[in-house]
This record gives C-alpha cells, structure tokens and sequence, in this order.
C-alpha cells in the first residue's frame, strides 16, 4: 500500500488489523457510531469482533487500519463476502470506513479503499458495495472523487428473537 503524498514518509499507513488493535478498533467503531448518529456497539465488541476476524480458519470478516506515527490507529475499514441474488454473485461488502475527525483528507481514506480493493482482487471478487448516509457529504464527495456509482436504495434492519 502507499503512503499519502502529503504526509512525511513512513508516518502514515494501511494494514491489516492485529489482534491487539481491537480494542481500539472498539473505540473507533464507537466513534464512528456517534458520528452517524446511531446506537453505540454493545459491550464486548473487541471480543466479538476477534471472533470474526481471528477466532476461525476462514475469518468472515476483515479488518484494515489506518495508522499514524506518534499517534496510533486514526481508522479503519471493514469488509466482508456477501451475495447478490440479482447479479447470481459475490461481492464484497465494505461495512465500514472511518477516519477520526481531524484526520481525514490526509490520503488515508483511499488507501483504506484501496485496502479493501485489494482484499476483493485477492478473493476473486469484482465488486465492492457500500453505504452512507444522505447527509453525509463529504463521504459522498470522497465516494464520487474515487469514481463509485451510488445507488439510491433504504436500508432497513429487523431484530431477531435470538
């Protein structure tokens, strides 16, 4: 992965998550929750989110983070397989993708993407899909500079009794 132009060299970069990174990774995720005005994660989120990314021989999901010198873990991005009954497909699903405000702009959100572009290369896919919110303009600026197509859809979520 390159490093952002407009950083001096070596002190920022993209890598896979570790697991001593999740803990972080929670913290992060919080934030990125309270960024979109949404439920904070539950507790146990770092536990859980080892379990996926480590915790079996084919993990289900991936993790990349976004990494500052003399700073630490600014971000990270989220992936994982899905289907699409439509195109008769996989694709990769980007979950997530988060840079902590005063961050961004740095060149690391399309490292992230590019990350997450090279996991789908690597994994035979040639899709990647995501979301963001409406109101979210600058992502939507960001999404639009890297060439992605938006489609307009609502999503929705059910609870389970489980």
């Amino acid at each position: 992965m390159t490093e952002p132009t407009n950083l001096p060299d070596g002190s920022a970069r993209v890598r896979k998550a570790r697991p001593e990174d999740l803990p972080r990774v929670a913290e992060l995720a919080a934030e990125h929750a309270a960024y979109e005005k949404a439920t904070p994660p539950a507790p146990g989120l770092a536990d859980r989110l080892s379990t996926l990314l480590f915790g079996t021989p084919a993990p289900r999901l991936r993790c990349f983070v976004a990494e500052l010198s003399g700073t630490g873990l600014i971000g990270y991005a989220t992936c994982a397989p899905e289907l699409s009954t439509w195109d008769g497909a996989e694709y990769l699903h980007m979950d997530c993708l988060f840079l902590e405000n005063g961050h961004r702009g740095l060149g690391l959100g399309p490292q992230l993407v590019e990350a997450v572009r090279a996991e789908a290369e690597a994994l035979g896919l040639t899709e990647i899909q995501w979301q963001t919110p409406p109101w979210n303009e600058g992502a939507i600026r960001f999404y639009d500079r890297l060439g992605a197509t938006a489609k307009e859809k609502r999503r929705y979520t059910l609870r389970t009794g489980a």
